[in-house]
């Protein structure tokens, strides 16, 4: 296949459609539930007000902004690819922004901008705790203000899709790689990242994992959640072909949005019995180094320990789960091995400590 045959084939993947429309137009799509900016996402971004308040200070000079993305669904509804802070901003200034509950958020009350000092304690219209608001000719302007709209339609091949998403991300600064996967969720099946959020809210998973609430915050118990899903399986030929743990959960997420139901419940059936004989065997301490010298767990949580372990129960299932006793004797064993043991596993990237720690822990659950 040639370059040019390359370049056919995949502009066919995706249809597209451009033009501009007006903040008013684009607010009438939000209020009549037409375009969907995701409000899951709002926990993830960190925009600031001074990052808000230049925006609103740009649409108020009239300065372009960069296109919005939007994907349209089956439904026929524009999901936002690129552009869900840049509208959330809006429609928080316009006090129309809704959270998930879909109650309404705290209209934006706007800082000094570079230009604009008489910004400062500005609001859309007049809102209690604001004590100048814009003139209705102001609104006007504000309303008339253009922005292009760039539609990818329906018929738009979904990995297609998920690669543009993956290009024109720009959701404000994104703290882990974890909630970019999750945006990235959200945008294919809303169903699937439902499901991860509840799986991955297990009390016997968080009990065992024990994480700190900074990890929590940044979805790091999600991204164990999914190395359990594609992990717990794996044949030993992907195992070996891995070189970056964060590129291959990524490069997985489209398979995973094409989940079938009867697949979902398995996955969940394996995580949510794995993680309750690990909560009855001990819970953290399983899933923390063993120290023989001292003859007790100890550290935090440790991924050598779920890879072999975690993993290694839930890949024979829906075989025999072992008992409590069983775990604690599996856990000395993984411990005492030569490859596992103080000062031969650390120092190894996560690839290479997985190809080893997964393997063994299949053979150590496997009689």
């Amino acid at each position: 296949m040639t370059l040019e045959d390359q370049i056919s084939s995949y502009r066919r993947q995706i249809a597209t459609d451009s033009y501009p429309m007006s903040i008013g137009e684009i607010s009438n799509l939000y209020r009549d539930g037409e375009i969907d900016i995701h409000p899951e996402f709002q926990r993830i971004f960190r925009w600031r007000e001074s990052q808000k308040s230049r925006l609103i200070e740009s649409i108020l000079l009239g300065i372009p902004l960069p296109s919005v993305f939007v994907a349209q669904n089956e439904n026929g509804v524009w999901d936002v690819v690129d552009g869900v802070q840049r509208l959330s901003t809006i429609f928080q200034f316009m006090g129309i922004l809704k959270d998930e509950e879909g109650g309404l958020h705290k209209p934006l009350i706007c800082a000094e901008a570079p230009f604009l000092t008489k910004l400062e304690g500005c609001s859309y219209s007049p809102t209690e705790g604001s004590p100048i608001s814009l003139s209705p000719t102001q609104r006007l302007d504000f309303k008339r203000a253009r922005v292009d709209m760039k539609i990818i339609k329906r018929e738009s091949d979904n990995r297609a899709k998920y690669d543009l998403f993956q290009r024109l991300n720009s959701f404000g600064t994104v703290a882990t790689e974890q909630e970019l996967r999750n945006c990235l969720i959200v945008s294919m099946s809303k169903k699937h990242f439902e499901w991860l959020l509840e799986i991955s809210a297990d009390e016997n998973f968080k009990s065992s994992i024990d994480l700190a609430s900074r990890l929590i915050e940044e979805r790091y118990h999600m991204e164990l959640a999914l190395r359990f899903v594609f992990l717990r399986t794996i044949e030993p030929d992907g195992l070996a072909s891995i070189r970056n743990i964060g590129d291959f959960l990524t490069s997985r997420l489209v398979d995973f949005a094409d989940f079938s139901d009867k697949r979902l419940k398995e996955e969940k059936e394996a995580f949510t019995k794995t993680f309750q004989a690990i909560a009855t065997a001990g819970g953290p301490d399983i899933l923390r180094r063993w120290n023989h010298t001292k003859a007790k767990p100890e550290g935090s949580f440790s991924l050598t320990a779920f890879e072999a372990i975690a993993l290694g129960i839930a890949h024979h299932f829906p075989g025999r789960i072992p008992s409590a006793s069983e775990i604690v004797t599996r856990q000395g064993e993984l411990w005492s091995d030569p490859q596992f043991s103080a000062g031969h596993a650390t120092g190894l990237r996560g690839d290479q400590r997985m190809k080893k720690a997964i393997p063994f822990g299949r053979m150590l659950f496997s009689n």
